[in-house]
């Protein structure tokens, strides 16, 4: 891969909700005055560690994702400020299910501090995802909302599991500072409840397909 790596701190909240939850009306956010079209994605996720676990006991995550818009391979470190997430282009693999990866060099120079090869496959995330863009009356994206199916593999254990989430995360146009973020999440938190959701008990899509 030549491509140089792209990285941005991501502000969001995950929420639980049943299958047969009705979207709420977005548009009724602090500051978002119209709601995108439907967007739908096919994503396909393969998450890798070390034997022993070393990315999550640094609060790393690792991935070769297909499908949507920043297909790639993804490195997630937890922050004080969000999750600041470093992505790489897509290399040829295939990533079918039950081939080999082979993380490639720039993302093992770039891990080397927490962790070292071998790395193997731990997990495998598929998610039929809609998304819809959340903006502000100058057309600026204040947040981008997205409705998770998920079917997950624990890949050590060979365990499945299924279920529905919403995720709300914050866009270039979201407010700037720490009160008018609270009030964006606290009025989506109203939303998501009057739609009989709640804020997720799992930090991530990772932890939860490996039950932690």
């Amino acid at each position: 891969m030549t491509t140089e790596p792209r990285s941005a701190i991501e502000i969001e909240r995950k929420y639980d909700v049943d299958a047969e939850a009705v979207l709420p009306d977005w548009a009724a956010l602090p500051g978002v005055a119209a709601v995108g079209d439907p967007e739908p994605r096919e994503l396909d996720a393969r998450y890798l560690d070390t034997p022993d676990g070393r990315l999550a006991t640094a609060l790393t995550a690792l991935r070769r994702r297909t499908g949507g818009p920043d297909e790639g391979w993804h490195v997630k470190r937890s922050t004080p400020e969000g999750k600041l997430e470093t992505q790489w282009p897509l290399d040829e693999q295939a990533g079918d299910e039950g081939a080999r990866l082979d993380v490639p060099a720039e993302i093992v120079a770039a891990l080397a501090e927490v962790a070292a090869p071998p790395f193997e496959v731990i997990a495998r995330i598929r998610n039929s995802r809609t998304a819809y863009a959340l903006r502000d009356a100058a057309g600026g994206v204040v947040a981008e909302f997205v409705d998770d199916r998920v079917t997950a593999t624990d890949e050590r254990s060979g365990r499945t599991s299924s279920w529905r989430e919403w995720e709300l995360e914050l866009g270039p146009a979201a407010p700037a500072d720490g009160r008018g973020i609270d009030e964006l999440f606290d009025a989506a938190d109203d939303l998501v409840r009057a739609a009989g959701g709640a804020p997720s008990g799992s930090g991530s899509k990772l932890g939860r397909a490996l039950g932690l």
